[in-house]
């Protein structure tokens, strides 16, 4: 049986690797959609700010919003402990601390992965004409480490600690990249519908990953309702808010299987699952996809806390 300490340096130290790429994504989405309404980036920068839930903080340092100043801040300022940079370095101080439970490989590429971005992110502002490469480096690099992690760990409760955190810390921010589009960014009756709007759509699931699979799906309909559909209830697409708990839910299960012994996260994580499988889009919609997106958010971040108290963390 893991120390509760260990299972907390597991859980955190995934959860910032995936944290950092979800960062460079949520960047992404708001440098997609202010090229296609340049007249007002500022909004479009903010609401990044706004739904990485750092909106407070950031006003206290920076007077403007633009993608100097949102990107400084997302990537590598050291006040922001979400940054990619903080978390990257907050991954390897918790990887380090429970480096007997990982592999050689897991460990050093979390290592080298914070080595070179220290030294990428670690001088001057980044050029907003360098900020494609670099966010689809940092997507790349901490892909990488979550491949070395899945090909060489063995399936036992460490594992088990590393996927949970991985999927709750995936689904919050897909939420969030959703929300970015739909509720803060909600263009004007006059652009629904238009290719200026179907361009931000668009851009929201090439942020994600998602546009090529979308296509298959929907063969290029890009309908607000079927893009909310795609990454809430579908079951197939890897960042899709019901595909991440089914996988919390099973390696949950398997943590329960290990200790025989469930907790209050079990139930909690189940009746997310479920829900998922007894609403439709249309119910969602109806109750406001804002609203819905908030709730679950905040359901997330519980069932953050009671694994935290179902097995010690400290």
């Amino acid at each position: 049986m893991l120390l509760g300490r260990t299972a907390n340096g597991l859980y955190w130290m995934s959860r910032y690797i995936e944290r950092a790429e979800n960062m460079a994504r949520l960047i992404d989405a708001g440098l997609r959609m202010a090229l296609t309404k340049t007249s007002n980036a500022p909004e479009e920068w903010s609401s990044v700010v706004t739904s990485s839930g750092a909106n407070a903080d950031f006003r206290k340092i920076y007077d403007n919003y633009n993608a100097i100043t949102v990107s400084d801040y997302i990537l590598k300022n050291p006040l922001n402990p979400s940054s990619v940079l903080s978390c990257l370095e907050s991954a390897r101080t918790n990887a380090r601390m429970v480096r007997t439970a990982l592999t050689r490989e897991a460990w050093e590429s979390i290592n080298e992965t914070w080595i070179n971005f220290k030294s990428y992110l670690g001088h001057s502002s980044i050029p907003e004409n360098d900020l494609p490469d670099l966010l689809a480096t940092i997507k790349k690099e901490t892909s990488l480490v979550r491949g070395i992690i899945s090909g060489t760990m063995m399936r036992n409760e460490i594992y088990n600690f590393i996927k949970t955190s991985t999927y709750i810390e995936r689904a919050d921010n897909t939420a969030r990249i959703l929300d970015v589009k739909y509720y803060v960014l909600l263009p004007t009756i006059a652009n629904v519908g238009t290719n200026l709007d179907n361009y931000q759509w668009e851009s929201i699931l090439r942020s994600v990953s998602a546009h090529r699979s979308y296509r298959w799906v929907y063969e290029g309909d890009y309908k607000p309702s079927h893009i909310a559909d795609f990454l809430i209830l579908n079951q197939r697409m890897p960042r899709s808010l019901n595909f991440c708990y089914h996988h919390i839910v099973q390696n949950l299960r398997y943590l329960g299987k290990e200790y025989h012994q469930e907790h209050q996260c079990h139930i909690t994580a189940e009746t997310q699952l479920k829900c998922f499988s007894d609403i439709t889009i249309n119910n969602v919609f109806d109750f406001g996809l804002h609203e819905f997106l908030n709730s679950f958010i905040a359901k997330n971040n519980q069932l953050n806390n009671e694994i935290a108290q179902a097995y010690n963390f400290v």
